[in-house]
């Protein structure tokens, strides 16, 4: 059996294509096989994790609550600022204005870092929207608040009803993750 005559460019060709053949599944199996470790530095995103709320206490026609940022990851990661937060309807529409920043205690801003299952909170505050004129406030009922965690465009919704305005009055404060 005669194999047929290549110019050497061609034999230069067919060989970087053998072996790109072999190689590059190797590399791209290589990369998935050993997933690199994290950094202790990586802010939380908001797959990473899961969002819930406590009631805390109430004054004044406000009622207190807890948001509760608990990373399931699987590594540790960072959270800093103020997170997201808004009322929304059955079919996840914001409703009235998102909630405004308080700054409780010092008010200083901390970098909070979440070992895996830890949990970071934040305080949440819900002025009762029947303090608020009909036309200031056009009441509604919420289906529950999107909660963006800080410095994140993903959300995770928290189902909870509640009185929500859907005019500009803002009814919602919410504080720095500790």
């Amino acid at each position: 059996m005669k194999l047929p005559d290549l110019s050497r460019w061609r034999l230069a060709g067919v060989t970087v294509l053998a072996c790109a053949t072999v190689v590059l599944p190797m590399a791209a199996f290589a990369a998935t096989a050993s997933p690199a470790v994290p950094s202790s530095s990586a802010r939380c995103g908001t797959a990473d994790l899961v969002v819930w709320m406590t009631y805390d206490q109430a004054a004044a026609g406000t009622m207190y609550y807890t948001l509760h940022f608990t990373n399931l990851s699987g590594h540790a990661c960072t959270l800093r600022g103020h997170p997201g937060v808004s009322a929304v309807d059955v079919r996840g529409f914001r409703i009235g204005q998102p909630a405004g920043w308080i700054r409780p205690g010092n008010g200083k801003l901390l970098t909070v870092r979440l070992r895996n299952g830890a949990t970071a909170t934040a305080t949440l505050a819900l002025t009762d929207v029947g303090v608020f004129s009909k036309a200031d406030c056009r009441q509604v009922t919420a289906a529950g608040l999107r909660v963006y965690p800080p410095g994140e465009r993903r959300s995770r919704v928290v189902p909870y009803p509640l009185r929500a305005c859907s005019a500009a009055q803002g009814f919602l404060g919410v504080g720095i993750v500790q």
